[in-house]
């Protein structure tokens, strides 16, 4: 058996990538699915960063000396195309333009998962041939292992080793569910929860002094930073207010939002870049009686463009669109009207009041959304616009008392369940609609649960554990 084990140490050796190796070797995978690269499209950045914060922890247990415990991890990813136009992908695009790849990891070794991703992504698997490791075709991913011996059953008998073959088929015939999948976690949530709760405490007292002191509206963040990270951020901006106090006094009333890029949004909200220094806080800050002129400037634009459009009004809807600058949406917004303007459409005055309608860059076609609002392209024909309007106005005028009735149970459902399950919080993701959390909290008023007593439940898209201890629940759990 000492022997055995020897050789089968070799084996594996000449088998597996190192960390390094298996981090060059996915670069192309990362190009496609990087979430920086998909800043006009939150919903596709927001599903990548989450898949990509679990891919990096499934490769990093792969790396640790004697990792034996294996939980198959099912991935989504949307990916950028190279070739749009190609037959054999346009049939799998997303509304916004991007091809949804879905796999499941049940791989013990990181060449086997670093070829599974590759592979399941339609990218080369040719560079990998310069890493000095066997990349024999991987056949048969889903129902085996890539075992370069395979031991008779006695084996793991006498030696007390789990099969991972039988693990494997055991995955795959049992569905995770939400009781099983608790049962397996709560203790590792709780964990968690304990240890974030002094930076909790602290993140909400520098939160409310700040807002307090610079008499804000609101502090938000765009990304699910965890709690750590959100205090750094309101240290600094607290250093700052004790630095440069005089620069602060245009902040009144407004919202600070933590993002990526510093700046003022186009919902009219002080964005500070978390990569950028004070000195470019204080820019931003002395530039905000520029920023409120071009504010005012843009809605006498809507204005202009409502009244083109027969009174309907043009919004902005933060969790739908992409994060724009004051600048860039008063651009569109511009251009658009200047379209409109030239084309002269008969819409009879006021004839739409009451309806509403958001400018998108990035699609072709006039659409209407669940919730009532025109998604209206900058690029779209004047022409086309128009009928569509007509067309579809009496139906827009529904799904506006449908979304405001909507609103009214989901907010009913989350104070039920929080109450009857004693959530210290349950809230959602952006990407998950209402209809989508209605259902998922009826579902969850049916069930007995125990375990989510003075937890974080966030209802998402999949299974897992926050690195603060918030629980995440897809919305379609069984």
């Amino acid at each position: 058996l000492c022997l055995d084990k020897i050789l089968l140490q070799c084996v594996l050796q000449s088998r597996t990538l190192s960390g390094a190796d298996a981090i060059n070797a996915l670069r192309p995978f990362y190009f496609a699915v990087h979430p920086d690269f998909f800043g006009q499209h939150p919903k596709e950045r927001e599903v990548n960063e989450n898949s990509l914060k679990r891919l990096n922890g499934y490769l990093e247990n792969l790396q640790k000396p004697g990792f034996r415990s294996f939980k198959p991890t099912q991935l989504t990813f949307y990916v950028r195309e190279r070739e749009p136009n190609s037959s054999n992908v346009q049939e799998s695009f997303s509304a916004s333009g991007f091809r949804a790849v879905s796999f499941t990891l049940h791989t013990r070794d990181l060449l086997s998962t670093v070829l599974d991703i590759l592979n399941s992504c339609s990218l080369s698997t040719e560079h990998v041939q310069s890493l000095n490791v066997n990349t024999q075709p991987h056949k048969e991913a889903k129902s085996t292992v890539n075992r370069p011996i395979k031991w008779d059953k006695t084996y793991y008998s006498f030696t007390g080793f789990k099969d991972p073959e039988e693990e494997l088929e055991q995955a795959q015939r049992v569905e995770t569910t939400l009781i099983s999948w608790l049962d397996d976690n709560e203790a590792s949530a709780v964990k968690k929860l304990r240890k974030s709760l002094p930076l909790r405490k602290e993140l909400e007292r520098l939160k409310i002094e700040l807002s307090h002191e610079l008499q804000l509206s609101d502090i938000r963040w765009q990304r699910s930073w965890g709690i750590a990270h959100r205090c750094s951020q309101l240290h600094s901006l607290g250093r700052l207010v004790q630095q440069r106090p005089e620069i602060l006094k245009n902040v009144k009333g407004r919202t600070v939002v933590f993002t990526d890029r510093s700046g003022m949004s186009a919902a009219g909200h002080i964005m500070l870049g978390t990569m950028d220094v004070h000195h470019h806080w204080t820019k931003i800050f002395e530039r905000l009686p520029n920023y409120y002129m071009l504010q005012k400037r843009l809605l006498l634009l809507e204005d202009r463009i409502s009244q083109l459009l027969g009174g309907i009004q043009v919004i902005y809807i933060e969790e739908l669109q992409p994060l724009l600058t004051l600048e860039e949406y008063y651009e569109t917004l511009n251009s658009f009207y200047n379209k409109l303007r030239d084309s002269r459409l008969p819409f009879h005055p006021r004839s739409l009041r009451g309806l509403q309608m958001i400018l998108e860059s990035d699609r072709y076609a006039p659409s209407l959304h669940e919730f009532g609002h025109f998604m209206i392209p900058t690029v779209c024909d004047p022409a086309a616009l128009q009928w569509f309007i007509f067309a579809k106005a009496q139906e827009a005028r529904q799904n506006l008392k449908r979304k405001e009735e909507m609103m009214i149970t989901e907010k009913e459902l989350i104070d039920t369940s929080t109450e009857r399950f004693s959530l210290d919080r349950l809230y959602k993701e952006p990407s998950v609609s209402s209809a989508q959390m209605i259902d998922c909290c009826k579902r969850l008023l049916e069930e007995s649960l125990p375990y989510l007593q003075g937890m974080h439940l966030c209802i998402s898209h999949f299974y897992s554990v926050l690195q603060d201890g918030d629980l995440c629940i897809p919305w379609n759990w069984k």
